[in-house]
Parts: structure tokens; sequence; C-alpha cells
């Protein structure tokens, strides 16, 4: 349970600074940045495979490349649902939403 919560906090703190370092992309706060965590989380957990399965033909044809958009429409999606987060333009978007799959996989990393 202690390394969930401390990937959790790691987490959030690194959104929040992308949020600082990245233009186009507003964050209010490191609440707001915990509470971007959450609801990406759980958008993950249920739209994002929804995606996949009704974008597989595209992703197949692309080579992968198409899973890159899904991501998009994940953080838009949370753009849309938190009054306190926003992403301006589709380039911002790709480029926070990698930014954050990095900072995930480091998180993950080092606290395993």
């Amino acid at each position: 349970m202690g390394k969930i919560l401390i990937k959790f906090i790691l987490t959030a703190v690194l959104t929040y600074g992308l949020a600082q370092l990245l233009p186009n992309v507003r964050l209010d706060g490191v609440g707001s940045a915990a509470v971007l965590v959450i609801v990406m989380g759980l958008l993950n957990a249920t739209v994002k495979p929804i995606l996949k399965i009704i974008g597989f033909p595209i992703t197949v044809l692309t080579l992968g490349i198409f899973l890159l958009v899904i991501n998009v429409i994940i953080v838009k999606l949370a753009d849309y649902l938190m009054n306190s987060f926003s992403v301006t333009g589709f380039v911002s978007t790709l480029i926070f939403s990698l930014a954050l799959s990095l900072v995930t996989i480091i998180v993950d990393m080092v606290v395993e």
C-alpha cells in the first residue's frame, strides 16, 4: 500500500511540473494534478481498452502509431472532465501525453 501511495504522490508532483514546463498546458495546482492522475487512471482503465478495440484495424495499418492518437483522446477527455486542467492544441496534447507516459514509466521503475 505504501508503494502505491508513493507512486501516486510522485506522479502527481511530476505531472504538475510537466504542466508548468510545457506550453499550452494549464493545471491549477498539485491538488488538481492529483485529481488529474486519478481521472487519467480511471479513463485508462475504462475508456482506453474500448478505444483500442474499436481502433484495432487502424492501429494495425499504422503499425501502432494510432495508439498515440488514442492517448491524445484520453488526455482531451480528462481536459473535458476537469475545470482545473486544460490543454490547447493537438501537438501540445500529444507532447503532454508522451511526457506523462515517460514520467509514469520512470516513477514505476524508481519505486519498484
